[in-house]
């Protein structure tokens, strides 16, 4: 049941939204109440929502937020739109009470409006609906990457299973061994039921690449648009980061300066380690994976070409051709400090552990590489 609130226009009033796909539960606390004054569960509507803050707005000014969710952004741009003030808030860094032990969706909404008021919740940089639409697309090509690395994994399995190997050569993928998986569809290899099912899994790995590729071809098509080209071209210098790679990081960072420090950057991607640490006892742990997974999946792969020696291969050479001498220099005295980083650390830690303190370092110097780039808005490129 609600109570209504007594009426004070002057009166700030913030409003907690747990939101789900099909309701959102709304707790309504008063700048000088001690308790929210109304809780209420609606269904996921715009036109009902717009109601109840119009009803609401009568009572005071209102200050509302949201955990970032795959609910995304709607409406945090409708409330924005309707003139009410709204702000996501970044779930990780939610205060928690370590003892308590019950979780519900009206807790979820008096707790936010009660944290929200106390000025202890972060909010996230919202992205326009514009920069949205770009990242969605290059994330579209994460997902086809993913499905392909499955569907491979789907045609070696079956081969497996028939004792069937490949040993013509070291190396799965590569043209030799495309040209033997096309031979086993021949009659005569494989019995008529088994080369059915090997054609289709053969027939699902090739629509996925080709789907790939041609996504592969809009994002280098997209890298070119005058509010990327900058930025990717830049990222690009650095070794193990190809115009893929370099487009998921512009596109998911965006504004670099917004971080006053590299150390600010790498939490934001979750490469910095948990640390437990009291009185004497230092203890720190893995790396706490808290932020911007694409990023730091982009970093992590990225940081493997850091093993080998410092030079300058012909796909380097052809992405650095052109740019400034400063980034160049640069990204070539990456290589070498994060060379050396990685064969340090994995002779006594192991190359698991030494790839990550390496995307770690990387995440350093890139920023300070974009700190000097000229940032276009990406709202002005969208994917055709």
């Amino acid at each position: 049941m609600s109570t209504a609130i007594s009426k004070t226009p002057s009166c700030s009033l913030y409003v907690g939204l747990d939101v789900h796909k099909e309701s959102i539960t709304i707790a309504v606390l008063p700048e000088r109440a001690a308790t929210p004054t109304r809780v209420d569960k609606l269904p996921h509507d715009l036109n009902t929502l717009r109601r109840y803050f119009a009803r609401l707005a009568a009572d005071g000014a209102i200050r509302a937020c949201y955990e970032a969710s795959g609910a995304g952004y709607v409406l945090e741009r409708a409330l924005r739109g309707w003139g009410y003030h709204c702000e996501v808030i970044a779930p990780s860094l939610i205060p928690q009470k370590p003892g308590h032990q019950r979780k519900h969706d009206r807790y979820d909404a008096k707790q936010l409006a009660r944290l929200y008021r106390r000025g202890e919740l972060t909010p996230i940089r919202i992205p326009t609906e514009a920069e949205e639409r770009v990242r969605d697309f290059v994330r579209c090509r994460a997902t086809f990457q993913r499905e392909l690395l499955r569907a491979r994994h789907d045609v070696l399995k079956f081969l497996t299973r028939r004792g069937l190997r490949y040993t013509a050569g070291k190396c799965h993928w590569t043209r030799a061994h495309h040209a033997w998986l096309a031979s086993l569809v021949k009659p005569g290899v494989l019995v008529a039921e088994d080369r059915a099912v090997f054609s289709e899994f053969l027939g699902l790995l090739h629509f996925v690449a080709q789907r790939r590729d041609a996504l592969d071809e809009q994002i280098e098509a997209l890298a070119l648009a005058p509010a990327l080209k900058t930025s990717v071209a830049w990222l690009s210098c650095c070794r193990g980061i190809n115009t893929a790679a370099a487009v998921t990081l512009a596109t998911e960072v965006v504004d670099w300066r917004r971080f006053g420090k590299p150390t600010q950057l790498m939490a934001y991607l979750g490469l910095v380690p948990r640390e437990d640490s009291t009185g004497a006892r230092e203890r720190r742990g893995s790396i706490t994976k808290a932020g911007n997974r694409h990023c730091r999946h982009v970093l992590v792969q990225a940081a493997w070409a850091y093993r080998h020696a410092p030079r300058l291969g012909a796909a380097l050479a052809r992405r650095q051709r052109g740019q400034p001498a400063v980034v160049v220099s640069h990204a070539w005295k990456a290589q070498q400090r994060l060379h050396k980083l990685y064969h340090r650390l994995a002779a006594r830690k192991g190359p698991q552990v030494a790839v990550v303190a390496v995307a770690r370092e990387l995440v350093g110097f890139l920023w300070a590489l974009m700190q000097e780039c000229p940032m276009g808005e990406v709202s002005h490129a969208t994917a055709a």
